[in-house]
């Protein structure tokens, strides 16, 4: 118990920071789907959407899975003085060798991906994806010396800046620009016609101000590279970014492919213009309305990973795995609750242009789909203690087939849905596989009885609110019975096992 509270308590400084960045960034929503307050129509939103989708896949791509391999390595390695320098420069060597390829091809990649008159996307994406990269293997060090407080400070540090830079850029400088005696100076550095470039502008500006910040956590190490050190993170890193590059498929390849496959669907009723960027951009809009579920994972996965590694030697360990999984899963179900029973609360988060009548359905499938996410990260332990990393990434390329496959087989059919329907049904897949795996390398007692119990509970009480809506306010005593519930169980459990 003493340990999961202090998994609790990392938790939270970690998801205070998560939840007050990614609120803050959020906020960004509402005005970037507005055109009429300097946001863009759907269209644009969509070209936003789709360069993000290419950003999740290349930082997976320039970490190649250090992160885990460093909290490994830190734990098991006898000279564990090298291990962050050996991954710090690894990662420093990789990422500036692919931020001068991406300048050398920048229009060759930039016409490939449908912007041959915007070479400089992909010349910014390239080094925001690169400073990620060096700064992914520092937060993992702040994370392994449970540095919580000062890793949660960086991150929103981080984001404000984002967010300030884009509300400079999108509404501050076109209202200075009609400013006689300020026109001038703003006409130096803002141009209109960068439009949605503005966006990846202050991503560039956060993304060096976060490194300048961590640079202090640079100095005064024993810098050098282990060759032999380096080998074997390697080794043991390789099949994690298979498995993270799968994963990302998994994750964003559907807002990649939905701009081939929709050329096939005719239903203007749900989409007047006609518009494949469009129909991006409102499906990348719904996204960010079941990025709550996707919210608590994070917060949860970054105290969580190097908790494991921490506890794997202690006697328990695999009693204390099962129930952070049955706590796990008591608050992803609430999170599920809270945004579907007062979705028409949380849809205003993006401007009315973007209010589809497929969003209710199409946010209920994502936030199930992250819901089994979240329990296949939890099951991932079970590969990453046992150094069989190879076998996330046959779980993850077995999702990823799944992933392309539906979706060709169902957008051409019903549109952006079937996106949603896919990764539903990828993430369920790769629960049940990394379940079964698991049982025969590194079996933890997980409580099924008391998983399905909560899991069938949510899906209830989700399908009552539907049949007997009561209002915004009202609803949350749906919510509040989901609670009690667990609480009482709960009590119960505890109290038999301390007789």
């Amino acid at each position: 118990m003493i340990q999961l509270k202090k998994l609790a308590g990392q938790t939270a400084i970690y998801g205070v920071s998560s939840v007050i960045g990614r609120l803050l960034n959020y906020l960004l929503t509402p005005i970037l789907t507005r055109p009429e307050i300097g946001g863009f129509n759907p269209g644009e939103y969509g070209v936003i959407t789709e360069m993000y989708a290419y950003l999740a896949f290349l930082i997976v791509f320039l970490t190649y899975g250090l992160e885990t391999a460093f909290f490994r390595f830190k734990q098991k390695n006898d000279d564990k003085k090298y291990v962050y320098s050996t991954a710090l420069i690894s990662l420093l060597l990789s990422s500036s060798l692919f931020i001068f390829c991406v300048f050398l091809f920048s229009f060759e990649i930039s016409s490939f991906l449908g912007y041959p008159n915007n070479q400089e996307y992909v010349k910014w994406f390239s080094i925001i994806v690169g400073i990620d990269a060096v700064c992914s293997i520092v937060f993992a060090k702040l994370r392994y010396e449970n540095k919580a407080l000062k890793f949660s400070l960086v991150r929103v540090m981080s984001i404000a800046i984002n967010i300030f830079a884009v509300l400079f850029f999108l509404i501050v400088c076109p209202l200075l620009q009609s400013e006689d005696t300020l026109s001038v100076l703003i006409k130096s550095f803002y141009d209109p016609k960068v439009g949605v470039g503005y966006v990846f502008i202050a991503n560039l500006i956060a993304s060096s101000a976060t490194l300048l910040v961590l640079l202090s956590e640079m100095k005064g190490i024993r810098w050098g590279l282990n060759y032999i050190l380096w080998k074997k993170m390697i080794r043991y890193s390789l099949p994690l970014m298979v498995a993270g590059l799968a994963g990302m498929i998994n994750e964003t390849v559907d807002r990649v492919l939905l701009k081939k496959l929709l050329p096939s669907i005719q239903d203007t009723s749900a989409n007047p213009s006609g518009d494949i960027m469009y129909e991006i951009g409102i499906y990348g809009a719904f996204y960010k309305i079941s990025i709550f579920m996707m919210l608590f994972i994070q917060t949860f996965r970054y105290a969580a990973e190097p908790f494991y590694f921490r506890y794997k030697k202690e006697k328990d360990s695999k009693k204390l795995y099962a129930d952070i999984m049955k706590y796990f899963v008591i608050v992803s179900s609430t999170i599920f609750l809270v945004v579907m029973i007062n979705f028409d609360l949380f849809k205003h988060f993006i401007g009315t242009q973007f209010h589809d009548i497929r969003g209710f359905k199409i946010v209920a499938v994502l936030m199930l789909a992250n819901y089994f996410f979240g329990l296949y990260y939890n099951l991932s332990i079970w590969y990453k203690l046992t150094d069989k990393t190879r076998y996330g990434a046959y779980i993850s390329i077995f999702g990823a087939a799944i992933t392309i496959s539906l979706n060709f087989m169902l957008v051409p059919v019903i549109g952006i849905f079937g996106s949603a329907i896919t990764t539903l049904v990828c993430y369920v897949t790769m629960t049940i596989v990394s379940f079964y795996f698991s049982r025969f390398n590194y079996k933890v007692p997980y409580d099924l009885r008391s998983i399905s119990t909560y899991f069938i509970l949510m899906i209830f009480i989700f399908m009552i609110s539907q049949f007997y809506n009561l209002g915004e306010i009202i609803n949350s005593i749906y919510i509040l019975i989901f609670i009690f519930v667990a609480y009482v169980l709960e009590f119960k459990t505890k109290k038999i096992r301390t007789k």
